[in-house]
Parts: structure tokens; C-alpha cells; sequence
């Protein structure tokens, strides 16, 4: 069978959940530590699309809303055995039509940058992953006049807002979802105002912090220490926006530097307040 007749007999469909264990072996296969579990909350947030041929699963393309005004991609993936047939191609363009006007963002290997470009996006900028066994480390106390506690139901709003100014974009739906099946600390000033938070959760082969939000460096250390304290021992893994200025912290904690993608854009980029930062993202997926 040649490469064009077998493209023709590739079909284009949304992703069902019923798809998510093809999915799942499709992120094995190219060594992603993705849990059905962490596809299950990927395909929750967003819309998606699956090549299939033959009635298997042969390729996936997710994409998430943040507000009206900027979306992001992810998780696109061919089979091994299928690639170099145009299928990523072909499901970059569904996920595009669908995204429409948004302005978009992407996070892309060296080997996926050419393409990306063609299709019209910008590099902007890196994340760092940081993972590893997290070492015992005393947590860093928070800056005077401020203390840290447990998240609550109620500190929906807060937290929501903080995470949109700092991420230049809407945030409710990503926080509001993380907040009910994570864990949350958040850092308040001595009215008991929310001025930073962060976030833990299962995810691959332990778990992963992110987002974290903070006005500075100081504040950010007390809510990474803290949280990475609680996994003393586990595995840990972290994606660092660039210039977070944590280094040693992470060097403490035993979070080496594994890889460093390339943040991408297409249309303009989200531009965040600068009162408010933020250090961590929740996903390389959904930002």
C-alpha cells in the first residue's frame, strides 16, 4: 500500500472519551508519562480531534479555551508507524479552524518548530522542567506581614483573578478544575487578602506543582518550598517560566533542568500585569 493511498484512508473526528486508553498508548509510545487520568482531565477542559485508520487511533490533537481572546494546543501525537503522512499536519489544521480567531499558544520541541512556523506561529520565549525526587528541604518562611494556608472552596474568585492577571488571559475554567482535584496553598497580607497561590496534583509518574503566582521571587520560594515539602522523597515535577529567578531553590530540592521547549504564539501574545507574576505553568498543555 503506498504512503497516498494509505493518507486517503485516514478519517478526522472529535475525540470521544471512550478513545482516551488508544490515546493513552499513542503518549506511551513516544515516552510521554501521561496517566489516563491526566488525559481524562485534558480532554475535560478542551475540544479535540483523533486520526484513526483501519478503526485505530493513529493520531490526537487537543486544544483549550481561555476566554474568547486566546486559546492554547497540545498533546499532538502520530503514531510512530504513521508519521511522515501529513497526519499531524492535517490535525493541526482542524485544531486551528476550530480555535479560530484566538490568538494561540503552543509549546514545541526543536523538531516541531519548522512546522509550527509555517503555520504562521512566533517564538516568544522558554519553560524550564524541572523534576526529580524532591530532597529534604526546611520550607522557606513567607515575607513579613504575610502567611500561607490551605486553599479553600471559597477562594475561587481570588485565585482566579490573581492567575488571569498574571497569565494575561482568563484562567477560571484551568484554576476552578485544578482547585477540585488538587492541592492549594495560598499566601495572603495581614488583611487576609489573597496575594499568591500555588498548586499540586497527580500527574505522570508523581506529581506536578503549577501553577504557581506570585508578586515576586520571595513570595513564589515560600509557595514552591512549601508545597515540594509535602512530597519530600516523591517525585516532583515543576515547568518554570523563564526568569523565575529560583534556581537555587530548585537545586536544593533535587529538581534538576530535564528539558526546555519553546514557547510559541500565533496572532499576539497574552500580555500579563506586571504587579503580579507568574513563576510556574499548570501544564505544558493548557498553560
Amino acid at each position: 500500500m503506498s504512503s497516498a493511498t494509505a493518507a486517503v484512508r485516514v478519517q478526522y473526528r472529535p475525540m470521544l472519551e471512550s478513545d482516551i486508553p488508544a490515546a493513552h498508548a499513542l503518549s506511551q509510545a513516544v515516552h510521554w508519562r501521561h496517566r489516563p487520568d491526566d488525559w481524562r482531565l485534558l480532554h475535560r477542559l478542551g475540544g479535540s480531534f483523533v486520526a484513526e485508520c483501519g478503526g485505530s487511533v493513529i493520531g490526537t490533537a487537543l486544544w483549550w479555551p481561555h476566554g474568547d481572546d486566546h486559546a492554547s494546543l497540545g498533546m499532538v501525537i502520530v503514531s510512530p508507524e504513521a508519521q511522515g503522512r501529513g497526519i499531524g499536519r492535517e490535525l493541526m489544521n482542524r485544531l486551528l479552524e476550530a480555535i479560530g480567531e484566538r490568538s494561540t499558544l503552543l509549546h514545541a520541541t526543536p523538531a516541531g518548530q519548522p512546522l509550527y512556523e509555517r503555520l504562521g506561529f512566533e517564538v516568544i520565549g522558554r519553560v524550564h522542567q524541572h523534576q526529580g525526587t524532591v530532597a529534604h528541604r526546611a520550607p522557606v518562611a513567607p515575607p513579613p506581614g504575610t502567611c500561607l494556608r490551605a486553599a479553600e472552596a471559597g477562594d475561587g474568585a481570588a485565585l482566579v483573578e490573581l492567575a488571569s492577571r498574571a497569565a494575561g488571559m482568563a484562567r477560571a475554567q484551568v484554576v476552578n478544575e485544578l482547585l477540585c482535584i488538587a492541592e492549594g496553598v495560598v499566601i495572603e497580607d495581614s488583611d487576609g487578602n489573597p496575594v499568591g497561590f500555588g498548586i499540586l496534583r497527580s500527574f505522570g509518574q508523581g506529581d506536578i506543582i503549577g501553577p504557581v503566582v506570585a508578586p515576586d521571587a520571595e513570595h513564589a520560594r515560600a509557595l514552591l518550598s512549601h508545597l515540594a515539602a509535602t512530597r519530600t522523597g516523591s517525585f516532583v515535577r515543576i515547568d518554570m517560566c523563564d526568569e523565575h529567578g529560583l534556581d537555587s531553590l530548585l537545586s536544593e530540592l533535587g529538581l534538576a533542568n530535564v528539558d526546555t521547549p519553546i514557547v510559541m504564539v500565533r496572532g499576539k501574545a497574552p500580555q500579563a500585569d506586571p504587579g503580579i507574576h507568574q513563576f510556574a505553568i499548570a501544564s505544558q498543555a493548557f498553560f
